[in-house]
């Protein structure tokens, strides 16, 4: 069994599960890795940094024959240990620890040969296109555009809502009924508002990217000359990916948002980033944010308290935390002021990653 709690960067990009989580973020990876995050919230930042190195490297790498890569990595590590030789005879130097080296190799032979496969691939295919225009013309749709100055709003054929933004317009089949998939196509922005239908998810396709949800309400931005595409979710859990060729490799790029959580994708780049608003809104009534008022509360409490009324996940070490108390009135503060706030009665400070907060500690005086 493996203990991740004594990885370092250099243990995580070298993992076989570790990869395959960030390469193929499969559901129940997802599910696993952020159980054990939740649990080792120190290792936060490695984990964000192994993952980091490993997306900057691709997936193209997985085209090489195993075998290639083990001879390749083995040459180069030779060509490092020869090298080295003639060098302890002049001074001595500090040795660089096996592990790292083989890191070192494996990033340096991963990005050569992932950069030879492409290059020496037989057949570069065009990119696909999927601008609104592309993708609706050979349908048969219903057509709404807004040429107004405000907001207007839509009704579609399975009670679901739509408020369609001023110079935006959205397409959609007369009828779900016989579809597996609600499908609505956009160009612009527009806010939706989704009738819950498990056996029927709700799609949204705006450009290169697809929000999928059972039943939700979230906003999406996608206008033909923006650089970005910002899907932004109000309540429940909305599923983006980038539209692709293959099933496959659509669900190696799917990100999973909650409330209050903004997905942007950079259309030039085709990266994704998840990333909380700017300034966080309730997803219970008003009333209950007005109880937010502690008296030598505990902290776990008190966080518990602020992930329901906002629905974003804080991670911290509740071991480490667990004699913390709070004594303070934080029914009318910000978001980010709240955090501020406890943060800085148990001397810790808060940090935005990956879509949630994360409290850093050394533990209570």
């Amino acid at each position: 069994m493996k203990d991740f709690s004594l990885f370092d960067i250099a243990d995580f990009v070298m993992d076989e599960d570790f990869i395959r989580w960030v390469n193929l973020k499969e559901q129940a990876d997802n599910v696993h890795w952020e159980n054990w995050l939740n649990r080792n919230p120190n290792k936060h930042l490695i984990v964000a940094e192994a993952r980091r190195i490993l997306e900057s490297i691709g997936s193209e790498q997985s085209i090489v024959p195993d075998n290639i890569i083990d001879q390749e990595i083995s040459k180069l590590l030779h060509a490092i240990n020869t090298e080295a030789e003639p060098l302890q005879e002049l001074a001595p130097v500090r040795r660089i620890n096996n592990r790292w080296k083989y890191f070192a190799a494996a990033i340096f032979i991963f990005a050569m040969l992932g950069a030879a496969g492409w290059f020496f691939s037989p057949e570069i295919k065009k990119p696909a296109k999927f601008a609104y225009a592309d993708i609706t013309s050979s349908r048969q749709l219903i057509e709404n555009i807004n040429t107004s100055k405000n907001t207007i709003t839509i009704p579609l054929p399975d009670g679901s809502t739509v408020k369609l933004a001023s110079n935006s317009r959205i397409s959609y089949e007369s009828r779900f009924d016989s579809m597996q998939t609600r499908d609505v196509y956009l160009s612009g922005q527009a806010f939706f508002n989704v009738k819950k239908n498990p056996h029927q998810p709700f799609r949204v396709f705006a450009n290169e990217i697809v929000a999928k949800v059972l039943g939700t309400s979230f906003t999406v931005r996608s206008f033909e000359k923006d650089t970005t595409i910002q899907v932004t979710v109000r309540t429940g859990k909305v599923s983006v990916y980038a539209q692709a060729s293959t099933p496959a490799s659509s669900k190696m790029s799917e990100i999973i948002l909650t409330p209050n959580q903004q997905l942007v994708y950079e259309r030039t780049g085709q990266k994704f980033q998840k990333v909380l608003l700017n300034n966080p809104v309730m997803i219970v009534p008003p009333a209950v944010e007005r109880s937010l008022v502690y008296d030598d509360a505990p902290l776990d409490k008190v966080f518990g308290d602020l992930s329901k009324v906002y629905g974003i996940n804080i991670v911290f070490d509740s071991e480490l935390l667990k004699k913390c108390t709070v004594t303070a009135d934080l029914s009318s503060e910000t978001f980010y002021q709240k955090l501020s706030l406890i943060c800085s009665a148990i001397d810790a400070h808060y940090e935005l990653i990956d879509g949630q907060v994360v409290i850093e500690s050394t533990g209570c005086k």
